[in-house]
């Protein structure tokens, strides 16, 4: 009983408001490290659906404005962004004679928004279960590694908010973590990262049915309606200011909840999650995102790209 009691203790702690997304997500870490998981499935399919519904929670904090000129300027970015990330991504796979399928869903999860494309894109393409566990293994070792090192990093490089903010959107793989670099850095980086990190994920669909085309495959599209419920609660923020103290309260459900998806991802990343991904699929993971991360801080520097 005591890695059940250990593992529900953690998660709770979450939402008291008491850690932070780093916090958590160590606490996962430390957790997944040390201890045999006593709830693999229930805690991949709980992350899925409280990281959608945290979202949407983060969506009754922002003003519908500024989301929809986040929206609007981040929409060019995150396309030329998908598309390098993309061709590159591919380009190393085969480079470094990484498993073709594995490859495309590492491609896929770094140009779009980690986990949930390679979830989305992984049955269009016919993965198995060890390729898509080989690739979300890597992304979320990523992820974990940028939550940390991102903050810091923009400090050191005096970016500002907004900068920082678009710097994580596209350059880090999944929502959680953008939503928990960005938090960290301040009230006008979440609002833009987030933004920027949404619009990144509608890439899912027309992304999949390429991928269904080029594999002829049939299987259903997914469609990420959640963030379709992030802007409807942005909506209710900005029009509807009676509702005031319910927004507040259900704003700070979203951020409370993003803080125990980061603890439950951290739980999951085992000694035997990184020995399952390899070294090959690892070193494209890390190629890329170390190319696609310093492009887009360089362009945000100089002064190329931005809010």
């Amino acid at each position: 009983m005591i890695p059940q009691i250990l593992f529900v203790a953690g998660f709770l702690l979450c939402w008291t408001g008491l850690i932070s997304p780093p916090i958590a997500l160590a606490l996962g870490l430390l957790f997944g490290i040390s201890i045999k998981h006593p709830f693999p499935a229930q805690a991949r399919t709980l992350t899925k659906y409280l990281l959608q519904g945290s979202v949407v929670g983060l969506g009754f904090g922002m003003n519908l404005h500024d989301v929809l000129v986040a929206g609007r300027t981040g929409f060019v970015y995150t396309a030329v962004g998908i598309a390098f990330a993309l061709g590159l991504g591919l380009w190393l796979g085969k480079t470094l004679k990484v498993n073709n399928t594995a490859s495309i869903l590492i491609s896929t999860g770094t140009a779009i928004c980690g986990g949930s494309a390679i979830a989305a894109v992984a049955p269009v393409i016919g993965a198995d279960h060890e390729e898509t566990a080989v690739s979300l293994g890597t992304i979320f070792i990523l992820n974990s590694i940028a939550l940390f090192i991102f903050p810091p990093l923009g400090w050191a490089l005096h970016l500002t908010q907004q900068q920082f903010g678009l710097w994580a959107a596209l350059a880090i793989h999944d929502t959680s973590s953008v939503v928990g670099a960005a938090s960290h850095y301040g009230p006008i980086a979440l609002t833009v990262g987030t933004t920027v990190k949404l619009t990144r994920a509608l890439w899912i669909v027309p992304v999949s049915v390429g991928w269904a085309l080029v594999k002829h495959s049939k299987t259903k599209i997914q469609w990420p309606w959640f963030i379709l419920f992030f802007c409807l609660a942005a909506v209710m923020n900005s029009y509807l200011p009676a509702g005031a103290p319910a927004w507040h309260v259900l704003s700070k459900l979203g951020r409370l909840g993003l803080t125990a998806t980061l603890y439950l991802i951290g739980s999951g990343i085992s000694i035997a999650t990184i020995k399952e991904v390899g070294p090959r699929p690892m070193l494209q993971g890390v190629i890329l995102w170390i190319i696609v991360g310093t492009t887009s801080l360089w362009l945000i520097k100089v002064g190329w790209i931005g809010m």
